[in-house]
C-alpha cells in the first residue's frame, strides 16, 4: 500500500473497450437496451453510434481507485460520479485521479474519466478505506 498525501495522482487506467464488449455487459448486466448493442438503432435516435453502458464505466473508476488496495474492492467503501458523456466503444478510456483527503487510513479520491476530450464521468469521489 502506497504513502498517499493529498494532491497525490494515482495510477492512471486506461482501457480500450472492444466492440462486443457491450454484448458482453449486456448478458451480465440484462442491460439489453438497443442503444448499447445495436449500432443502426443507435444512430436511429441520433446518437453516433451504440455506447457503452454507464454502470461499465463506472466500474472502470471503481477499479482505478481499488488499485490503491492492491485490487482489493473490498477497500472501496463509497463511490459517487456523474454520468457528463457518452462512452464510446473501440476508444481508449483513460481513468486518472487526485488524492483529495488522507485521515487515518482513509483516502478520499477525485476521479475522471475520459475517452480523449470527452469526460464521460467527472466529480467522481471515491472514499477507500487502507
Amino acid at each position: 500500500m502506497p504513502e498517499l498525501a493529498s494532491g497525490d495522482s494515482i495510477p492512471e487506467l486506461r482501457v480500450t473497450p472492444d466492440k462486443y464488449l457491450p454484448h458482453r455487459y449486456a448478458g451480465a448486466s440484462g442491460d439489453f437496451n438497443p442503444i448499447h448493442i445495436d449500432p443502426e438503432f443507435a444512430k436511429a435516435v441520433g446518437l453516433p453510434n451504440n455506447i457503452l453502458h454507464g454502470l461499465y464505466m463506472m466500474g472502470l473508476v471503481a477499479r482505478a481507485n481499488s488499485a490503491l488496495a492492491d485490487g482489493d474492492p473490498r477497500a472501496l467503501r463509497r463511490l459517487s460520479v456523474q454520468f457528463r458523456g457518452m462512452g464510446m466503444p473501440e476508444q481508449e478510456i483513460v481513468v486518472s485521479g487526485t488524492v483529495k483527503e488522507v485521515d487515518d487510513g482513509r483516502v478520499v479520491v477525485d476521479t475522471v474519466a475520459s475517452q480523449g476530450d470527452n469526460q464521460v464521468i467527472r466529480n467522481a469521489e471515491a472514499e477507500l478505506q487502507l
